[in-house]
């Protein structure tokens, strides 16, 4: 028993000290959790963007405004390209997302 305490006492001014450190080393694996939330935050966004592109792509076709459906196509492309470029979205996905609003927007001309 005595021993015990005297090894919390002894703890005591150490984690006095911890906490007056302020910024603390972190574990790896709580550090990789923390990222791979903030990424997942992002790419979640990003992934919405992308769709609301798309969707005004989707709207604006049966309209027939060739230049409002260019514009869109435009967005479209850019995001997707930001996408691979960002990890986002793999290559493959980036192409033939973009092959498929090209072949609907000549589609419907």
């Amino acid at each position: 028993m005595a021993k015990e305490d005297a090894a919390k006492k002894a703890e005591a001014p150490k984690k006095a000290e911890a906490e007056k450190k302020g910024k603390e080393r972190q574990p790896s694996a709580l550090k990789r959790d923390l990222q791979s939330e903030k990424s997942r935050l992002r790419n979640r966004a990003f992934k919405s963007r992308v769709r609301t592109a798309v969707r005004y792509l989707d709207e604006a076709i049966p309209k027939g405004d060739n230049a409002v459906v260019q514009q869109c196509l435009n967005e479209v492309y850019s995001l997707m390209d930001k996408g691979v470029k960002l990890g986002v979205f793999k290559a493959n996905k980036g192409s033939r997302t973009k092959a498929r609003m090209a072949a609907r927007a000549v589609a419907k001309k």
